[in-house]
């Protein structure tokens, strides 16, 4: 008779671990100012090893109400970081990490962007001529978030063709 208990134990480490993955990117995610819960799913579906995971393994395995993960599944479709995945047959609700939300962290700060442009265009529209520190302010504000907002798509270009070369060069290895 085998002993599996060696290869449950290593299951088990690797589990571990990404339960503490996840736990880490959700700190990493408060630190930023965004929910903590969102980080949790995000952080573990990059990190698991199965194709797709459904909503209630993630409120179990996160030891999360099957809201908090519903919530924060939300968020994160409507960010293009994680997408749905439907199983035929099935009426859970399964999802997966894009494979690359970090793209896709670039291409989202530039809707934000756009909101607090046409924010700090409303402010202006307020400011009366008189209110000159304000208006230099607000004039700042807009002018800054315009040039990060071009910006933002040399470096999504710039990343693209990163990508491009690196598995490029990882053909090559091959």
């Amino acid at each position: 008779m085998s002993d599996d208990t060696g290869a449950t134990d290593a299951v088990d480490e690797r589990e571990q671990y990404r339960r503490q993955f996840a736990e880490d990117i959700s700190l990493i995610w408060e630190l930023a100012g965004t929910s903590r819960m969102d980080g949790r799913v995000l952080g573990y579906l990059l990190i698991m090893d199965r194709p797709y995971i459904s909503s209630a393994d993630l409120a179990a395995t996160l030891g999360a109400s099957t809201g908090a993960v519903s919530m924060a599944t939300r968020r994160l479709i409507d960010t293009n970081f994680i997408r749905r995945h439907s199983v035929p047959g099935d009426r859970s609700h399964y999802f997966k990490a894009e494979e690359d939300p970090w793209g896709s962290f670039l291409a989202n700060e530039r809707r934000y962007f756009e909101k607090e442009i046409n924010s700090l265009d409303a402010a202006l529209r307020w400011v009366g001529p008189d209110e000159t520190e304000a208006r230099v302010r607000l004039t700042n504000g807009r002018d800054y978030l315009e040039w990060v907002q071009d910006y933002h798509h040399k470096m999504l270009a710039d990343w693209r063709e990163h990508k491009r070369a690196r598995d490029a060069e990882q053909q090559e290895d091959t």
